[in-house]
């Protein structure tokens, strides 16, 4: 992408936002712009709480796969996070997780960990049918519960998990969501809530990516547990593993539930014996005739994954960790574009939607061209810390609260395991409210 940012020297925003920086001052930014607006570049005052400043939260990670050493990895740079626990039942694995958490204790045997005084919250990362009994009992043993999306693989076990979770007054259970807490997306909704994009009109989304699904393994018993994706009594497919992050975007975004969802899927790339299709389309109805298209594949990397939501004034597009929107040429001009940066995205210019754009301008960097100073605050990472925050404020209040709970999570498992079943029958399916209720 070429460059399109004008110059430090050149750039009049440069200077005034060094000034906002300098001075600390949210007085400042409220003369320069005018109070209670929402600007492309977020800013956000000086002194955050780092790492030193965090109370520790004890924590276990259950479930040692490809996900599980991802949070493992989060968890190493979440503030305050020390690892406790690891745990799976194949003792192969501990080695290289142990190598992520390396003062952790490794084991097979779940009961440990939610025994252990030690452990105050438990991250659920093992395959999403295996959900439902470690959570119940994490939860029956007081711990602070992580679960990752979907909640389960069916819609009773999700309804017992949210159950569950809501009756735990003083634990916190978070739903794996991770858009709901990451800084790109919170900073978008915002827009999406002032009513910048006029009327919308729809959604899209899509997550395109090259890779079979299918693991190797040294027996045949392993790859069995390895490959759950690839069965469907184990599986809720592309939809329900992956799409479920997008499903729940678009609720999010439009404040809306689906109404209805109809869905085509096909084994296109990998005729391996599977039984789950590796390309999918669906259509997610909102109320009043608004619509979300998806689609997903695992033969082809090209366009990569994105959600766009078009409205009578303009559009807005999140893709890798970055956000833009796109003006019609008839739309109200709002004050502060004149300052905003623009990339050059196909043949449309976007303004660039830049979450911590002070921490970047701080690091001498630009905004428009650096969605994050540091590559290791991923989407897991702030998930981890809104959870472990959540979890220091009901030490205080006795009140367990998230900034993902778990009717969210539920309701987001509904729309996932309704869309799968879309998918893989191929037909309509109406949601009624009894579907989406505890």
């Amino acid at each position: 992408m070429p460059d399109q940012t004008p110059t430090d020297a050149s750039n009049p925003l440069i200077d005034r936002r060094r000034f906002v920086v300098s001075a600390g001052s949210l007085a400042a930014l409220g003369l320069f712009f005018g109070g209670g607006n929402v600007y492309a570049e977020e800013f956000t005052p000086a002194g955050t709480p780092g790492k030193a400043n965090a109370a520790p939260v004890g924590c276990a990670v259950i479930g040692l796969g490809e996900q599980g050493r991802a949070v493992l990895t989060a968890l190493s740079h979440a503030a305050g996070a020390q690892v406790k626990r690891i745990c799976d039942t194949y003792e192969g694995i501990h080695d290289r997780a142990l190598e992520l958490a390396p003062k952790a204790t490794a084991g097979t045997d779940a009961a440990e960990v939610f025994a252990d005084p030690a452990v105050q919250a438990v991250w659920i990362c093992t395959p999403t049918h295996q959900h439902k009994d470690l959570v119940l009992a994490a939860l029956k043993a007081g711990k602070h519960v992580y679960c990752e999306a979907p909640l389960a693989h069916t819609i009773d076990d999700a309804r017992a998990i949210a159950q569950a979770a809501a009756a735990a007054k003083s634990q916190v259970f978070h739903s794996g969501l991770h858009q709901r807490t990451s800084p790109q997306h919170l900073h978008v909704v915002k827009f999406i809530r002032t009513g910048a994009l006029g009327t919308v009109a729809m959604g899209r989304a899509h997550w395109h990516k090259r890779t079979s699904w299918r693991r190797a393994a040294a027996s045949d018993e392993r790859a069995r547990a390895l490959n759950w994706r690839l069965k469907k009594d184990t599986s809720l497919g592309l939809a329900g593993e992956i799409g479920i992050h997008q499903f729940d975007v678009a609720s999010w975004f439009l404040k809306e539930l689906p109404v209805a969802v109809s869905g085509r899927g096909a084994i296109r790339a990998w005729k391996d014996g599977r039984e789950v299709a590796d390309t999918v389309q669906a259509l997610l109805e909102f109320p009043e005739g608004l619509n979300v298209s998806y689609d997903a594949t695992l033969a082809n990397t090209f366009d990569g994954t994105a959600e766009t939501f078009f409205g009578t004034e303009a559009a807005v597009m999140l893709r890798d960790h970055r956000a833009w929107m796109f003006k019609e040429a008839d739309a109200t001009a709002l004050g502060w574009e004149v300052y905003a940066y623009r990339d050059h995205i196909g043949d449309d210019t976007g303004i660039a939607l830049v979450a911590d754009a002070t921490k970047i301008l701080a690091a001498g960097k630009k905004p428009g061209e650096n969605r994050e100073v540091d590559p290791t605050r991923t989407a897991l990472v702030t998930a981890a810390e809104a959870f472990m925050e959540a979890i220091r404020a009901a030490v205080v209040s006795k009140q367990g609260a998230s900034a993902c709970d778990a009717l969210t999570g539920f309701q987001a498992t509904v729309v996932a395991i309704t869309t799968n079943q879309a998918i893989t029958e191929g037909k309509r399916i109406a949601f009624t409210p009894e579907m989406f209720a505890l």
